[in-house]
């Protein structure tokens, strides 16, 4: 591997630190380069390549449609300022058990499209999903001087969305099992 040279880096005297021109490295236009990426490290060269534009429109398009439906739930049951904000945990757990039933669905039962994942999965529960207005939620109460009341929403959170994505996963590998064993028992037949 070869060393970089500059006034912030180790090589030494001698070190080979000639920059030859490199052949993955598609000529054309200049690309703007983190200057910290070693060419010569292919993982580091991949920074590099032009951005798939189609996944982050993917991505944005999820981001819009999770948001809208958050805001929608939100807009449906509003909540007291000194209360906790259960649209907020409904939000979230529900958010966290679609999560699972997507991972497994995605990762373990089908061959999606490429741009399933970052659509439904980003975008889509990333959008939908709202631990930043948690967070806030969390930090009103305690400036309202309710800290029981935010331990309890901290609380109450936490525990519904690790179960909700718990049975989200178990859920439906137990569907998709069941599912599997009946497909087994119809070809025998």
């Amino acid at each position: 591997m070869r060393r970089a040279s500059g006034p912030n880096s180790d090589a030494r005297p001698g070190d080979d630190t000639r920059s030859d021109p490199d052949p993955a490295v598609r000529p054309g236009p200049p690309h703007i380069i983190d200057s910290d990426v070693d060419l010569h490290d292919p993982a580091q060269r991949a920074e590099t390549r032009p951005r798939e534009w189609d996944l982050l429109a993917a991505m944005a398009l999820g981001g819009v449609v999770g948001a809208e439906a958050r805001y929608g739930l939100d807009a449906a049951f509003p909540h007291a300022d000194n209360a906790i904000p259960w649209s907020t945990v409904l939000v979230n757990a529900s958010g966290c058990l679609l999560i699972g039933v997507l991972m497994v669905v995605l990762l373990e039962l089908a061959r999606p499209h490429r741009l399933w994942r970052p659509f439904l999965g980003v975008g889509v529960l990333g959008g939908y999903t709202t631990y930043s207005t948690f967070a806030v939620d969390s930090v009103r109460l305690l400036h309202q001087h309710r800290p029981g009341l935010a331990l309890g929403y901290i609380a109450v959170t936490f525990v519904s969305c690790l179960a909700a994505v718990w049975l989200g996963v178990a859920g439906t590998r137990s569907l998709a099992g069941s599912g599997r064993v009946e497909q087994r028992q119809v070809v025998r037949q």
